[in-house]
């Protein structure tokens, strides 16, 4: 067994089990805090904290997954392109909005970090959060932050976003599905697409494009905005 756990299918298998175990739990209960992310995380840790693996042991198989991110994140050009004529008629407000969703995700994060006193490795790990894995790790390292606490501030964003994403648009009577659209991936990147797409393609497609261009925003705007943090600071 233990050749097995050194070999990458080791955590390829574990985590397709792990999330297949969420998606029908998920599917089961339709509770929102059940998702299939938060769970197949849940017992991956679990797995490897009982039987005492070792991360490197895991991450074999789980780096093979991540390769799979850029990928998908490609991917969702497609409902993109099939929304086609709904952004060119909605694009102002839509690059309004990704610009606005952005900046107020900077100032958010460094407003808290602030009133927490955070280190300011801290500051730079959690402002990427918002935007996809593969974009956010690139930031995190260009500004200095910490690449790995980056990658849990993202899932954790994700999952949240996803979670709470229908209720708030309930709430608020967020009714037009490009606003939702937007609103979703701007904020909580490709898991809140993925939860976008089971509102409807309409949604999933604006998702998508909020997702790329906040990433691509983010990457440009923040290191501006981090000089102007510390001059100010």
């Amino acid at each position: 067994m233990e050749w097995f756990i050194e070999t990458p299918y080791f955590g390829i298998l574990i985590s397709i089990v792990a999330f297949e175990i969420g998606l029908y739990t998920y599917k089961k209960t339709k509770i929102p805090v059940l998702h299939p992310l938060l769970i197949s995380i849940t017992l991956i840790i679990l797995v490897l904290s009982i039987f005492d693996i070792q991360l490197s042991s895991y991450e074999k198989g789980g780096d093979i997954l991540s390769l799979f991110l850029g990928p998908v994140t490609v991917a969702l050009a497609i409902p993109l392109y099939k929304q086609i004529e709904l952004l060119k008629k909605h694009k102002m407000p839509i690059l309004i909005g990704i610009f606005t969703g952005v900046l107020t995700s900077f100032i958010s994060v460094v407003s808290l970090t602030k009133i927490f006193n955070y280190d300011i490795k801290m500051v730079y790990s959690l402002v990427p959060k918002s935007i996809t894995t593969p974009i956010g790790i690139e930031v995190s390292q260009t500004i200095g932050g910490i690449p790995s606490i980056t990658v849990v501030a993202i899932v954790i964003t994700g999952i949240i976003g996803a979670i709470i994403a229908p209720l708030v648009c309930k709430i608020f009577k967020i009714d037009d599905k490009v606003a939702r659209g937007i609103a979703i991936g701007t904020s909580s990147h490709a898991v809140g697409t993925a939860k976008a797409m089971e509102m409807g393609e309409t949604e999933g497609a604006m998702s998508g494009l909020a997702m790329g261009i906040s990433g691509l925003i983010t990457a440009l705007l923040v290191p501006l905005l981090i000089v102007i943090f510390n001059i100010v600071i």
